[in-house]
């Protein structure tokens, strides 16, 4: 892993633009969703060290292992994202190649399409019920 590469995956407006045209042609449903303390919870998949910060008191002989993924840690949004990628594929989401963040979910009873940028959600569905249930 390259300590000096950044990953963040960031929304086409494109996208957003169409997301924002689909719901208002169908008169769809649109929720937005800001995910609090996103990038302080996620596992890390691999072995992180750090020498603590300044003022905290230590041996300087050791460094401290990581178990989460600080907020400033590069690699952070990377596994915040594949955290996501696996939750919303198991819900039946299919991954659209073509935007690496774009999600779209096709069923007899709803069509919902969620677009998925650094810590943020855009949601448009047909059903506002169907909604409330994606977002718990």
């Amino acid at each position: 892993m390259d300590y000096k590469e950044t990953f963040v995956y960031i929304t086409k407006m494109t996208t957003i633009r169409t997301l924002i045209v689909v719901a208002s042609v169908f008169q769809w449903n649109i929720s937005q969703l800001d995910v609090k303390n996103t990038f302080l919870n996620e596992d890390l998949q691999k072995e992180f060290y750090m020498v603590p910060l300044l003022g905290v008191s230590h041996d300087s002989r050791y460094v401290c292992k990581l178990k989460k993924t600080l907020y400033d840690l590069k690699q952070t949004p990377r596994a915040w994202f594949e955290k996501c990628y696996v939750m919303i594929s198991s819900l039946r989401f299919v991954f659209k190649s073509h935007d690496s963040d774009l999600f779209v979910k096709y069923t007899n009873a709803c069509h919902i399409i969620l677009s998925l940028y650094i810590d943020d959600m855009i949601i448009t569905d047909d059903d506002i019920d169907d909604i409330s249930v994606l977002k718990t």
